[in-house]
C-alpha cells in the first residue's frame, strides 16, 4: 500500500493561538487606545476623588472653577498641586512655587528614562503627550503591561488619556461644589491616593522581591517623620521620593543578580 505524502507542520499563526494577544499589538490603533484605558481605569476611580479634593481646596484660598480646572488640566502634577496649593495660600511667590514642584515630580525624570528604551521612533506629538499624562499610576500600568509584552504607545495613550480624564472631572465636580462638600476629609477623600497605591502594588507585586521591596518602602516613610525628634524636619513632600530611592537602592543591592 503506497504511502501517502506528508504535509511539513507549520504552527500556526500567532494571531490564531492568542487573538488577544495579536489585538493588543497589532489591532487597530483605535482598539489599542481603548483597551489602554480600560487598564487605566482603575486610575480614574482613584483620581476622581483626589481632583475633588484638589478642587475644594483650590476654591479655598481663592481660585475660581475655572483657574482650578485649568491647573489641573494642563499639569497632572498630583501631589506637586497640592503643595504649590499649600505654598500659595502661604504667601510663597510663583516662581520658589514652580521650582518647589518642579522638584517634587523629579521622579517623573526616571519613569521616562525607563520608558524611552520601549518608544523608539514614536511620534514627537504621541510623545508629548505621554510624557505629559506620565504620573505614578499610569507608569504602574504601562510598565507592567510592557511585562507582559502588551503594551504600544496607542494603549500607554490611552491610559493617560481616562487618567486625565479622571482628574480634570474630579477637580471640575469639586471646584463647583466646592461649597457644598465642605472640608473633603469628612468624606475620606485624603485616603483615595494612599488606597490607590496599595491596591496598585496588590496588583503589580509577582513575587517575594516585589513584596519585600514594597514593605521596605512603606517602612521607610513611615519612620521618616520619626526624624523630627532628632531636630531634622523632613517635608511629607519628600517622603514617597525618599522611601523610593532607598528602597530601590537596597533591592538594587541585596538582589544584584
Amino acid at each position: 500500500m503506497p504511502r501517502m505524502p506528508q504535509t511539513p507542520y507549520t504552527s500556526p499563526p500567532a494571531s490564531a493561538i492568542h487573538p488577544g494577544r495579536h489585538s493588543a499589538l497589532h489591532g487597530p490603533r483605535w482598539i489599542r487606545f481603548l483597551r489602554g484605558a480600560r487598564l487605566g481605569l482603575p486610575i480614574f476611580l482613584g483620581y476622581v476623588p483626589v481632583g475633588v479634593a484638589f478642587g475644594v481646596l483650590a476654591r479655598t484660598i481663592g481660585f475660581s472653577v475655572f483657574q482650578a480646572l485649568l491647573c489641573s488640566a494642563t499639569a497632572i502634577a498630583g501631589a506637586g498641586q497640592f503643595i504649590a496649593l499649600s505654598l500659595l495660600s502661604g504667601g510663597t511667590g510663583a516662581l520658589m512655587t514652580v521650582f518647589a514642584t518642579a522638584v517634587v515630580n523629579s521622579r517623573y525624570v526616571l519613569f521616562g528614562t525607563t520608558l524611552s528604551p520601549h518608544l523608539r521612533g514614536v511620534r514627537p506629538t504621541v510623545m508629548s503627550w505621554l510624557a505629559f499624562t506620565l504620573t505614578d499610576e499610569t507608569f504602574a500600568v504601562n510598565i507592567a503591561d510592557r511585562r507582559d509584552g502588551l503594551s504600544t504607545p496607542a494603549s500607554m495613550a490611552g491610559a493617560g488619556a481616562i487618567a486625565w480624564c479622571g482628574w480634570v472631572l474630579g477637580t471640575g465636580i469639586g471646584a463647583a461644589g466646592a461649597g457644598w462638600i465642605g472640608d473633603p476629609t469628612r468624606w475620606g477623600m485624603d485616603f483615595a491616593m494612599p488606597a490607590m497605591f496599595a491596591a496598585l502594588f496588590v496588583a503589580l507585586a509577582e513575587n517575594r522581591r516585589h513584596v519585600l521591596v514594597g514593605l521596605l518602602a512603606g517602612a521607610v516613610a513611615l519612620a521618616l517623620p520619626a526624624l523630627s525628634a532628632a531636630g531634622l524636619t523632613v517635608s511629607p513632600s519628600w517622603f514617597v521620593v525618599i522611601a523610593s530611592i532607598v528602597s530601590a537602592s537596597i533591592a538594587a543591592v541585596a538582589f544584584s543578580e
